[in-house]
């Protein structure tokens, strides 16, 4: 379990994170909104103790994090982050050689490593340009070789930096299909993300951050509907959230749901 208890953080006593207490552990996808500035990322940092507060503390199984090599290398195993530019993860030209650096530097068997990369290749359909030089790769195709780096811990969580961002349309939905299929593996998803209609696609739990403070928490329609607090906080109704309130429709998490429902109810008024 990943959780937040009573966190603050601040850069030269600018408060970014305020009195944070946050459960990452109630469901399988959580997002974290708010406007640029409201502190996602820092967030994000002290998840994995890239940074320490100075007030509350993150909390893994139910302990405070500790600071020390050892203890941080312990926990980059169990939660890693997907960074919004997958270049700050990529070091290697060869793909298999990048995705393996870590299980290399724990000491793991070379066939257990194998098994790793091919299965972590696997999960982000990334088989098909596995030989392929990175420089050679699409900014899609490098964000996810960047996931199969982390999912190659076999981490519990994985913290998502904007994983849509720079992607086309066929990209954000190779995108979401991945995230899917790691859902499906049993392993929490984080995700901080601008793209309010991927949030509400495939989230399960909404935290909604303003000035570093907790403004709104919940299950996502639930927060969705609320378009005033929204408003508050910088952020806009996902387009098939607004197709409700404004006309009435069908509350759907996707288009192809509503679209279904559409044709179901025209069948039904010509019969």
């Amino acid at each position: 379990m990943l959780t937040t208890r009573q966190l603050s953080f601040s850069y030269q006593d600018e408060p970014v994170l305020q009195d944070l207490t946050l459960d990452f552990g109630r469901h399988a996808v959580t997002g974290v909104l708010g406007a640029n500035g409201c502190g996602k990322s820092t967030l994000f940092m002290n998840l994995t103790g890239i940074v320490r507060p100075q007030q509350g503390a993150v909390l893994w199984q139910g302990e405070a994090i500790r600071y020390d090599k050892g203890s941080l290398r312990a926990l980059r195993q169990r939660v890693a982050t997907v960074f919004q530019d997958p270049e700050q993860q990529i070091f290697y030209t060869d793909i298999d050689s990048d995705i393996a650096f870590s299980l290399h530097n724990l000491g793991m068997d070379k066939q257990v490593i194998a098994q790793r990369v091919d299965r972590a290749l696997t999960l982000v359909d990334a088989q098909g340009f596995r030989h392929k030089s990175v420089q050679h790769l699409s900014h899609g195709q490098k964000k996810r070789v960047a996931i199969a780096g982390a999912l190659v811990m076999e981490a519990e969580y994985l913290l998502l930096d904007e994983p849509t961002a720079g992607l086309d349309p066929a990209g954000r939905q190779h995108m979401i299909a991945i995230i899917e299929r790691i859902v499906a593996e049993g392993k929490r998803v984080i995700i901080s993300s601008h793209d309010i209609d991927l949030i509400y696609q495939i989230c399960d739990y909404l935290y909604v951050l303003e000035q570093g403070r907790l403004v709104n928490a919940g299950e996502t329609a639930e927060v969705f509907m609320q378009r005033e607090q929204l408003a508050a906080a910088g952020l806009v109704q996902p387009w098939l959230v607004k197709l409700h309130s404004e006309l009435g429709l069908p509350l759907c998490k996707t288009e192809q749901q509503l679209f279904a429902l559409l044709r179901q109810r025209d069948v039904e008024r010509m019969r």
